[in-house]
């Protein structure tokens, strides 16, 4: 019975201690999401980031669909090449005025090395095919045109407005 009178004497006079101790051990047993995060989310952003050029012709229809008199459109789009990465590089002067250019990789474990992407470039259209009922009206064709160059870039001498039906 002494016995126990003492445990509960140490423990009512430490308990504040004990309580922090156990809310530290809790707190080292949380997930963090520490190293293995990032591995996972980076291809997934590389894919988000790469251009997908069949998504941005549908896009692109549904908003020349809403222009008043034009109706439903089809857009074919040309490109001037695919998209690339920027990659960073390293440049290292040396003492006789010469210097070094080397691209930036890092380890992926088991030997790997990987490239540091620091963006993606998305290619240049070379042109663009309207087809759309409405294209046979001229206030409706240059409505086209300007929308199609703000969303390409493209000047209005490589966009064609056609009418279909």
């Amino acid at each position: 019975m002494e016995t126990a009178q003492k445990w509960r004497e140490a423990l009512g006079r430490y308990q504040y201690v004990l309580l922090i101790i156990a809310v530290g051990a809790v707190l080292l047993l949380l997930p963090t999401g520490g190293r293995d995060s990032p591995k996972e989310e980076a291809p997934a952003q590389m894919e988000e980031s790469a251009f997908d050029l069949e998504a941005f012709e549908r896009k692109l229809e549904q908003a020349l669909s809403q222009v008043e008199g034009a109706g439903e459109t089809r857009v074919v789009l040309t490109l001037e090449g695919g998209s690339r990465q920027v990659l960073a590089r390293n440049q290292d002067r040396e003492g006789d005025g010469g210097a070094s250019n080397t691209v930036v990789t890092v380890g992926k474990g088991s030997g790997q090395q990987e490239a540091v992407p620091i963006q993606t470039v998305a290619p240049e259209f070379r042109g663009a095919l309207v087809v759309c009922p409405g294209g046979g009206n001229a206030a409706t064709r240059l409505k086209l045109i300007e929308a199609v160059s703000a969303l390409t870039g493209l000047g209005s001498d490589r966009i064609s407005v056609c009418a279909g039906g």
